[in-house]
């Protein structure tokens, strides 16, 4: 005999479908908004209805948006020669946090993974192809992600982006500010190493 009231258990099995969230947390997060009361679980689930509704991919970079071209895209004042490709919408986020980077983006919507059957079809790299023919292009920063994936990701891209004529960058690599030399493996710090530069 089952105990536990059905909406209980739907909601617990859709949380733990999220990434990061396994049933323990499932659960905490499912007693949490029934203790909090109808408001909170409506606005939760009211965001989580306009999360499809309204949000698009924009017709140039791919990044999220509730507008196409998206307000990036359609800055005058933003470097459209310089283009950096990154994995995720997730990842130009945390770029423009910095504030360091005034160029266009490119976003890919994952990484070559044989192993989950996502191969460059399955990315928006003949989009970037194309956009690079179609418009002037100095530089292309790739910024995926230091992991396997996002290096062959990076090196798939290279091959197809250089006969554009355009420069290639990568992102630096390295030791994170206030790390210890001794925590650091062994890939940061060879990284580290060859990234070296004059002080």
């Amino acid at each position: 005999m089952q105990t536990t009231p059905e909406p209980v258990i739907r909601l617990v099995e859709a949380f733990s479908r999220l990434p990061g969230v396994g049933p323990k947390t499932a659960s905490r997060l499912t007693f949490y908004l029934l203790r909090s009361g109808e408001e909170l679980a409506t606005e939760l689930a009211e965001a989580l209805g306009e999360l499809h509704r309204r949000l698009i991919y924009c017709e140039v970079c791919f990044n999220i948006t509730e507008t196409s071209p998206c307000p990036i895209c359609r800055d005058d004042q933003r470097d459209r020669e310089t283009i950096c490709v990154v994995e995720e919408p997730l990842d130009v986020l945390a770029i423009e946090k910095t504030r360091a980077y005034q160029g266009a983006y490119h976003v890919l919507h994952g990484a070559i993974s044989p192993v989950d059957g996502i191969g460059p079809d399955e990315l928006r790299i003949k989009e970037l192809v194309e956009r690079m023919r179609q418009n002037p292009t100095r530089e292309v920063i790739l910024a995926t992600n230091p992991s396997l994936e996002g290096e062959a990701t990076a090196m798939y891209l290279e091959r197809q982006i250089a006969p554009l004529g355009a420069r290639i960058t990568r992102l630096a690599r390295g030791l994170p500010v206030g790390g210890d030399l001794e925590y650091a493996d062994t890939i940061t710090l060879t990284r580290a190493l060859e990234g070296r530069r004059e002080v």
